[in-house]
């Protein structure tokens, strides 16, 4: 699934770990997700889209 956690992260100016901390998740979590390896939960994907203060279509391409 792709997402704009990387751009939505840099624009913030967070690391993957201030993000990963954030979010209640390891660094290596947020990298998986940004690199497109890892689905994330739908509880994790609504906390992420919350904390950027969008929704989640915003933040994922479900449809990918």
């Amino acid at each position: 699934m792709d997402s704009r956690i990387r751009e939505l992260r840099m624009e913030g100016g967070l690391s993957q770990q201030a993000l990963a901390v954030e979010v209640g998740v390891s660094r290596q979590t947020i990298n998986a997700l940004e690199k497109g390896r890892y689905d994330p939960s739908l509880k994790l994907a609504v906390h992420l889209a919350r904390f950027f203060g969008t929704t989640v279509e915003e933040v994922f391409d479900v449809d990918s």
